[in-house]
């Protein structure tokens, strides 16, 4: 195994998995559904709880889904997912995306979601994932891009908490930037130009049930998560100012004309 260059920012906090188990298929990987056939194999790198894995082995009904993730832990709940929609074509194991446990060319498709963002080894994760995929098989990558949200009103803790989580974030070892530069990364991992499809798309919230939600997971992450733990030990923010940041987040919620748009980038490479 390589020695980890980077930490998982956010942790699995219950304001994390607020968010992680709202992903589905449809809002989370709609640029790679087209492509799935039903008889397809898939592995789902840092599949977290499972949400979106179980869709894919929804959608390839005759193939089958493996999902992944560094933290042992989150796969009980991935198989619990799993489990619920009893689902016979998945199943869950511990994984490195730098070093992946796998014969060469074992899967149809690879997919990441929010991954490539917290590793410390994006173009070597990309090489990985080309790696165990078939040729002719696709490479499906999604990340979000931090400095290009954006949001009113234009509250000027919300600025601090911008700030605050690019700073978090690299000093993990990530690049909470990495949507504009997936498809730079996947070019230096031996991906051909004609063969990568870059896109971009967007998760929007507006009304006030969409407010609440993501105003209210951002208010709790920013108190209690391994982000906020992560915050302090390394000097970025005082428990002063993380209830200040906080605090913006719930008057933002509070706003009837907010409004919040998170921008992904997204990649399928062709191997």
């Amino acid at each position: 195994m390589p020695e980890e260059t980077a930490v998982y920012t956010h942790g699995h906090h219950e304001s994390v998995l607020r968010s992680h188990t709202w992903r589905t298929a449809a809002n989370s990987a709609a640029y790679l559904v087209g492509s799935l056939k039903p008889h397809m194999t898939v592995l789902d790198i840092g599949c977290g709880p499972g949400t979106i894995t179980a869709d894919l082995a929804e959608l390839v009904p005759d193939g089958h889904v493996t999902g992944v993730d560094r933290a042992p832990d989150i796969l009980d709940k991935a198989r619990a997912t799993a489990a619920e929609r009893d689902l016979r074509n998945v199943e869950f194991a511990v994984a490195d995306v730098h070093d992946l446990d796998y014969p060469d060319d074992t899967f149809c498709v690879v997919h990441a979601h929010q991954v490539l963002q917290h590793v410390g080894d994006p173009v070597r994760a990309l090489r990985e994932m080309r790696r165990v995929c078939k040729p002719g098989g696709t490479v499906a990558v999604r990340d979000a891009d931090y400095s290009a949200m954006t949001w009113y009103p234009e509250l000027p803790a919300m600025d601090d908490w911008l700030d605050l989580y690019l700073r978090v974030a690299r000093a993990n070892g990530g690049e909470p930037d990495a949507g504009r530069r997936l498809k730079s990364w996947a070019l230096a991992a031996g991906f051909a130009e004609p063969d990568i499809t870059a896109s971009a798309a967007t998760w929007c919230y507006s009304s006030e049930a969409e407010r609440a939600w993501w105003s209210g997971l951002w208010a709790d992450r920013t108190l209690a998560s391994t982000y906020a733990e992560r915050a302090v030990a390394g000097g970025h923010a005082d428990a002063a100012g993380l209830s200040a940041v906080s605090a913006a987040w719930r008057e933002w919620g509070g706003r009837q004309d907010a409004w919040f748009a998170v921008l992904h980038g997204e990649v399928l490479c062709r191997k």
